[in-house]
């Protein structure tokens, strides 16, 4: 965390421009605490915690906004190309634990981005989730984010027996490691956007620089069954995606979410599997990554990226997590440049 950073922690809400002692304390009974909790607010949710007007809600988060870019922690709204170029140059990426899919990721997992992975069962989506929580608490200088990893487990999914396993075989003290993972269990819709919604204080507790989410379309998908309830359902997935676009940018954490999959039984040529969450999920997700059972190996394809190659590579599962296999052979697609 940069001295900046630092500085913009001691302020208090009631340092935001139009804010007083009643809107401090309706502020914080809604669970918004802070100026960074603040400005990754929601309009609609916020006007309803306050019950006041949308447009009174926009003004608050948008001071607070202000006072973030006067703080130095957010750029300013209008800002150069080449600036801008600089500034990705020195992002931190993770790595995956396996060299192939560094190689696909063009370094790894970015912060200040979604990255997803979605896949049948067995694909691999669990055990990069896993791998993730080890890699991300080394140190930038050996590939990792050098901070702890909070992981949102909708699926009951995780195995911190795997997390001691990996870590050992990777030659790390595995009890450090455990000890920087927190563990959430989301068991419906609502419980995950309230804790999505409040993650700017969980990411100040744990010190993380990861937020992994496996995943995220499972207790909306069980909850709302039917097309009577699409409609509201991708609504509901709408502001929790973008509630996290802004926290990865906010904070500069990495965001990693896992998702399901559908068939597509009238497809007659290529692959009938297509990610659930429709366009919704697609569009909020900055990459997006298909993973797939190849024998006893795995194989990611880049989906959907603003400037990676749309390529795929080979990896394997073993007791390190995601690894490299033997060759770790990295292949082009054929609709590469479709």
């Amino acid at each position: 965390m940069t001295e900046t950073s630092k500085n913009v922690m001691e302020f208090e809400i009631e340092d935001i421009e139009g804010i007083g002692p009643t809107t401090a304390r309706k502020l914080r009974e809604a669970g918004i605490s802070s100026v960074m909790e603040l400005a990754t607010a929601v309009a609609d949710e916020l006007a309803t915690d306050l019950g006041g007007s949308k447009e009174t809600a926009s003004n608050f988060i948008m001071a607070a906004q202000k006072l973030l870019r006067e703080s130095g922690v957010l750029d300013n709204e209008f800002t150069t190309a080449d600036v801008e170029l600089e500034k990705r140059k020195s992002l931190l990426r993770c790595s995956t634990g396996a060299r192939a899919l560094d190689e696909l990721l063009l370094g790894g997992i970015e912060t200040q981005a979604i990255t997803e992975f979605y896949g049948e069962f067995g694909s691999g989506k669990s055990q990069i989730c896993h791998t993730l929580c080890v890699t991300a608490q080394q140190p930038p200088s050996e590939g990792g984010l050098g901070g702890g990893v909070i992981l949102i487990d909708t699926e009951g999914t995780f195995r911190p027996e795997r997390v001691d396993q990996i870590a050992r075989a990777r030659g790390l003290d595995a009890s450090e490691v455990l000890k920087r993972i927190a563990i959430c269990k989301a068991y419906n819709s609502s419980h995950l956007e309230l804790i999505v919604k409040s993650m700017g204080k969980y990411i100040d507790d744990f010190k993380a620089k990861m937020i992994i989410i496996d995943s995220i379309i499972s207790l909306h998908r069980a909850e709302f069954s039917g097309r009577g309830t699409l409609a509201d359902r991708q609504q509901r997935l709408n502001g929790l995606m973008h509630k996290l676009v802004r926290i990865a940018e906010i904070y500069n954490v990495a965001v990693i979410v896992t998702n399901q999959v559908q068939s597509t039984p009238d497809t007659f040529f290529g692959d009938p599997t297509k990610p659930a969450g429709g366009n919704v999920i697609g569009h909020a997700s900055t990459y997006r990554i298909y993973l797939r059972k190849a024998g006893n190996d795995r194989v990611a394809k880049i989906i959907d990226s603003p400037y990676h190659p749309y390529s795929d590579v080979r990896f394997t599962v073993n007791e390190k997590g995601i690894d490299d296999t033997e060759e770790a052979p990295k292949k082009k697609s054929k609709d590469a440049d479709e």
